[in-house]
């Protein structure tokens, strides 16, 4: 008898919501039975491939694997673009200074630090080193020959003594550099008194003091003033104890007003008024002295208690009175320019630094009731010399005297001016009738 089938087994349906099993291929050097009874766990199946992975990767490097790290400021292959470039100054902004370079695919940029004479005009050619590449920006990294790169910002403190270069000027002062360290000088802080123009200042090299230093802002103020004022307390007491009236010293013009000039003896000042600036009439003391001028002056008197000095100028020429008599010799006449008039008189200039004074009775021959009535400020005048006083300055003058003389030269030919006739006056006419008389 044939054996009968065996009914085939239901394939298994998974119930409802339940995870379905995983299939997993049969290796070959597996039989189909030793398949369902041998399959690998899932740890066995990680195992197995973090050693195939191990296996392939081995002798690799994570430099290998993952490549090179992005860097910032990378320094490129050598290649054509490596060493020394020509370019041109494109743009400036702030302390960075954007370069073109010829060939190059991107702009270079450097530190305005670099050019220690001063920022560069667009359109400067330079000189310029490629050192590296900054991806970020897109930048080729740049440096001049020869320029500090770094500067040391300990080297500078507040109070500290130092050298600065002036390198240029700006609205509000000087542009300087203290040990490679750009910084800035107020136009206050030049000098004791104001500077104008600080033009003169550019390429020297001035003792200062640093008055402000932040490393972090890269700021860096100083003063020459304050040095000076320091200095200058110092000298103060010194020379008040040397000063003595009559010494001839030398000074320094600090400020000049309409009626005298301040000069600094060396931590003192003293005044020189316009009155003393020289022998003639100075109207302003703008007209002799200047603002940072030396000049040599006379010590005339010497206030201690209030600190004040006295000093002149003109006592260093020769005195126009000391030999007046020789040159305007009493009862001779003389030329002038009336130079002021006033009511008792006006006043002749015979030389710089010589006046004399026409009284109003000298004025004329007749009764003077107004001197502007003879003679006006400017008006060339021959006078008469009639009295000179050494001692306090002084020159007595005659126009009248001098007006005789010339009449006396000329002959006294001119007829002398007819007066002209009066009119009688008509008489009144009445108003009442006469009296008296034998009528008609």
């Amino acid at each position: 008898m044939s054996e009968t089938p065996k009914p085939s087994e239901p394939p298994n349906t998974p119930e409802p919501g339940a995870r379905p099993e995983r299939k997993v291929g049969r290796p070959p050097h597996l039989g189909e039975n030793e398949m369902f009874t041998k399959a690998p766990s899932l740890r066995e199946l990680d195992a197995q491939i973090e050693d195939e992975l191990a296996a392939a990767m081995g002798g690799l490097s994570d430099k290998d694997i993952y490549g090179e790290p992005a860097k910032k400021n990378v320094k490129p292959e050598s290649g054509p673009d490596q060493g020394r470039k020509k370019g041109r100054v494109h743009s400036i902004h702030g302390p960075d200074v954007f370069v073109d370079i010829p060939g190059g695919r991107s702009q270079g940029v450097m530190s305005l630090m670099q050019f220690p004479d001063g920022p560069p005009a667009v359109g400067t050619e330079v000189e310029v080193h490629i050192e590296g590449y900054d991806h970020e920006n897109g930048l080729l990294l740049l440096t001049r020959q020869g320029a500090a790169v770094t500067v040391d910002w300990s080297s500078v403190a507040i109070g500290q003594t130092v050298e600065a270069r002036v390198i240029g000027t700006n609205k509000g002062g000087l542009s300087v550099e203290v040990n490679g360290i750009r910084g800035f000088m107020p136009i206050s802080q030049i000098d004791l008194f104001r500077v104008e123009n600080a033009e003169p200042y550019v390429n020297q090299r001035l003792l200062c003091m640093v008055a402000d230093v932040n490393p972090a802002e890269r700021n860096l103020v100083v003063s020459r003033r304050a040095l000076i004022e320091r200095e200058r307390e110092e000298m103060r007491e010194k020379t008040w104890n040397e000063l003595e009236e009559g010494q001839v010293r030398e000074g320094i013009v600090r400020t000049v007003k309409d009626f005298g000039a301040f000069v600094d003896l060396g931590g003192v000042d003293g005044m020189i008024h316009v009155s003393e600036m020289a022998w003639s009439r100075v109207k302003s003391a703008a007209d002799v002295v200047q603002p940072g001028q030396k000049v040599k002056v006379v010590v005339l008197r010497i206030d201690r208690e209030r600190r004040k000095v006295s000093l002149g100028l003109r006592q260093l020429t020769a005195s126009p009175w000391d030999d007046i008599q020789t040159r305007f010799p009493p009862g001779l006449p003389a030329k002038g320019a009336v130079t002021r008039i006033a009511d008792f008189g006006a006043f002749v200039e015979l030389e710089p630094g010589v006046e004399g004074l026409v009284h109003i009775s000298e004025l004329a021959p007749g009764r003077v009731r107004r001197v502007a009535d003879v003679v006006q400020v400017g008006q060339e005048v021959q006078v008469i010399v009639l009295n000179i006083d050494r001692e306090q300055k002084r020159i007595s003058l005659s126009l009248k005297a001098a007006l005789a003389k010339a009449d006396l030269e000329t002959g006294g030919d001119e007829p002398a001016e007819e007066e002209s006739p009066t009119d009688d006056k008509p008489p009144r006419p009445r108003t009442t009738p006469l009296r008296g008389g034998i009528g008609t």
